[in-house]
């Protein structure tokens, strides 16, 4: 399945908008994933990326965010500490629970890993957790700038450089980090747990998998990250990490069909998201998708417009229908492509027009489809095939003239 990514925003803890992406796969979404990143990280490090991408593969959606004042999301990141990280993750969740479907997997890299620890028990349709490289011990942060703690206590605040960026650590930082316990929220954990950890980590020892893995308790897993650096900066590295984490991820969360909203048999329900002007999410029996308007007229071109639909739907009616009669008559046909086209024309300067609709006057809708069949056949075959395309049903309801009936939700 490939990844349809979606930008999102949301309200964090301190009133910042936090700047979200949705990775989502192009068929049913078994699952729903939330990944909390590194220390003065961004959602679109090279790991959180190819977590994303191999767990969609397996049906799971990824809603990857910034922390306040990180990365895309507004705000201070001076005024932020460990506490508002754990408030921002949790309305991560609370955005993907009311949005879409709640998390049932947390996904943690470093910090971001014992912020998921530290949260999980406040997610309880989470099922999983996976940590990589994670401290187990949130103090364990403050090594990035040690050598500035003194000047942060006696000043009570200091600017340090982290990754050849400067940040303001302030001392309520600090102090905060002093207040978890995450041996504490690993021992009463209740949920499958991953931790993934390099041996050579220079930035967050083994020794801190080993803490985490003897907290918690059974169904437990470790798996070692080799050579590969605290960051994965190595493409291979975030791979073999994503892939692991989806096939282990695949035992505990998608067992079940997550809790999405109910579709009445034969219904399509279309509902507003709340994001931006136009972005309804459109179900249709377990299939979950997104329709929406181009950026030029005010979308976020997170998905097909009603047009767009609309022509998908002609356009395949008309494969499959041709596929049956292919099919059914044995012409060896290896594939067929319909391109459709929609405008609105005067309907004066539609040329395949009938009498019916010069006289309506106006504009009208005009579907064009272009065939591209693909095979070993006659003419008169290929002239057959291309006929029995306006035989698809949709065709025929387009052409039709169809009954719309509106009620109010009420009057049911």
């Amino acid at each position: 399945m490939a990844v349809r990514p979606i930008k999102l925003s949301f309200e964090g803890a301190l009133g910042a908008q936090l700047s979200a992406r949705l990775d989502l796969p192009t068929g049913p979404v078994r699952a729903y994933a939330l990944f909390a990143h590194c220390f003065t990280c961004s959602k679109d490090l090279t790991a959180a990326r190819k977590i994303a991408q191999s767990l969609t593969m397996q049906g799971i959606g990824v809603l990857r965010f910034d922390f306040t004042g990180l990365g895309g999301s507004g705000g201070d990141f001076a005024s932020t500490n460990f506490t508002s990280n754990l408030d921002d993750l949790k309305r991560a969740a609370d955005f993907l629970r009311h949005e879409f479907a709640a998390p049932r997997l947390l996904i943690g890299h470093s910090l971001g890993g014992a912020a998921v620890l530290a949260v999980a028990d406040s997610v309880p349709e989470a099922t999983a957790v996976a940590t990589i490289g994670a401290p187990a011990d949130v103090e364990h942060v403050t090594h990035n700038f040690a050598g500035y703690l003194e000047d942060i206590e006696r000043n009570g605040q200091a600017e340090v450089s982290l990754s050849g960026r400067p940040f303001v650590i302030k001392k309520h930082f600090i102090d905060d980090l002093r207040a978890h316990d995450i041996g504490k929220s690993v021992g009463k954990l209740h949920k499958a747990l991953l931790v993934l950890h390099a041996p050579m980590d220079q930035t967050v020892g083994i020794e801190n998998a080993a803490r985490i893995f003897d907290a918690a308790k059974h169904p437990k897993s470790f798996v070692s990250l080799d050579s590969a650096d605290h960051l994965l900066r190595d493409p291979d590295d975030a791979t073999y990490a994503a892939e692991v984490i989806s096939a282990w991820a695949r035992r505990y969360i998608t067992d079940e069909e997550p809790a999405n909203e109910e579709v009445p048999d034969g219904a399509v329900v279309v509902r507003e998201t709340g994001l931006g002007k136009f972005q309804a999410m459109v179900l249709a029996g377990h299939h979950r998708m997104l329709a929406d308007e181009p950026e030029g007229v005010g979308g976020f071109d997170s998905g097909p417009s009603p047009y767009d639909f609309l022509a998908a739907a002609l356009g395949s009616c008309t494969v499959m229908t041709m596929r049956m009669y292919a099919d059914q008559k044995q012409i060896p046909v290896d594939g067929i492509r319909v391109e459709v086209r929609h405008d609105k024309i005067h309907a004066t300067d539609c040329m395949e027009c009938g009498a019916e609709f010069e006289q309506k006057g106006g504009k009208i809708d005009r579907f064009e489809r272009i065939i591209t069949l693909h095979g070993d056949f006659t003419e008169e075959i290929r002239e057959k095939l291309i006929a029995i395309a306006n035989k698809c049903p949709v065709h025929r309801t387009l052409e039709a003239k169809s009954l719309i009936v509106t009620r109010d939700e009420r009057d049911r």
